[in-house]
């Protein structure tokens, strides 16, 4: 099982990723009712967006990534033992 903790971490981690970045988008165009979120050098955008931008997407990525490797850790370690 260890053996498999490496590779399933790897995809954990894209999937994760790919899940975050989905979430964000759609929190943040529902939230804002605009499709981007600022760039941190977009000059045009001011600065409170761009920060909640950041840490709203920071939440999302963290939380996701604690959700996954958690399932994936219980997942594996319920796997070893059966």
């Amino acid at each position: 099982m260890k053996l498999l903790a490496k590779p399933i971490g790897l995809l954990l981690g894209v999937l994760g990723g790919v899940i975050a970045t989905s979430l964000f988008d759609r929190l943040w165009s529902a939230v804002t009712g605009e499709d981007d979120s600022p760039e941190p050098t977009d000059l045009e955008a001011n600065w409170t967006k761009v920060v909640l931008a950041a840490v709203l997407q920071g939440a999302l990525f963290a939380g996701v990534r604690a959700v996954l490797e958690r399932a994936g850790a219980k997942g594996l370690d319920k796997a070893s033992t059966h």
